[in-house]
């Protein structure tokens, strides 16, 4: 899906093609966004916003993943965009520009945010797995290759289940928050032929290995994506990790 096999998770308000770009010398995959692309999740991001968070607002979301990506499309890096959306269809409509610039379009199921999950965004769609496959039919349907973000420790919520539904609602990666719950990566992996990208705590070499020992594909970087000597660190880890494996 990406080489080497670190992405850069997205990071609300931050994580643009400016930022992607700088980060392109270690990783392989940057998640841009999150973006709200419905009036319902436009709401929660303002409300977000005047709680002094950061959220990305354009006046067309749509118009910005296109030049978002757009923007990326000579760098040597895979894009993709994470995003939330009320209902499936526009969802849809973001998945065919992904599919045009060959970027991963990645699924919000992960933002417990109150006014993100009052309208039916992030966790909520966690925890309704119904709904949640309708958002990757939707996206799958327009030949985007089609990612989940999820978190663990959320009550009720199986994430073997959850990958093998995806799975056959068409997803073909799984981005897994794992909290402070590492071991799940395995019961994720071991659940569905999806590539599954690790998240949370990576910073280290020790930090790859025990998450890539669990049977993930890769590992994604948050917070930190903007520090270069983590990057670098986790980099050259994934690179290292690579050569032996095809020794």
């Amino acid at each position: 899906m990406f080489e080497p096999r670190l992405a850069l998770a997205s990071l609300s308000g931050r994580s643009d093609a400016a930022w992607a770009r700088r980060a392109s010398e270690h990783a392989g995959a940057a998640l841009l966004g999150g973006i709200a692309l419905d009036e319902p999740s436009r709401e929660a991001a303002r409300e977000l916003v005047a709680r002094d968070r950061e959220e990305f607002l354009p006046p067309d979301p749509l118009a910005f993943v296109d030049d978002q990506l757009a923007a990326l499309s000579e760098a040597p890096i895979r894009p993709g965009f994470n995003l939330r959306a009320s209902t499936p269809a526009p969802i849809s409509e973001a998945a065919t520009i992904c599919r045009a610039y060959d970027a991963i379009c990645e699924i919000n199921a992960h933002c417990r945010q109150e006014e993100l999950c009052t309208v039916g965004c992030g966790e909520t769609l966690l925890r309704d797995t119904d709904r949640l496959c309708e958002y990757v039919r939707a996206a799958a349907a327009e030949g985007a290759t089609v990612s989940v973000k999820v978190r663990a420790e959320v009550e009720g919520v199986d994430l073997a289940e959850t990958a093998r539904a995806v799975e056959r609602a068409g997803a073909d990666a799984i981005h897994v928050d794992a909290m402070d719950s590492e071991g799940v990566i395995r019961d994720v992996a071991d659940a569905a032929d999806l590539f599954v990208i690790a998240n949370n705590g990576v910073r280290d070499a020790a930090s790859v290995r025990e998450y890539l020992a669990y049977g993930a594909d890769a590992v994604s970087v948050g917070r930190p994506s903007d520090d270069p000597q983590v990057l670098a660190r986790v980099g050259e880890t994934v690179d290292r990790l690579a050569r032996e494996a095809r020794a």
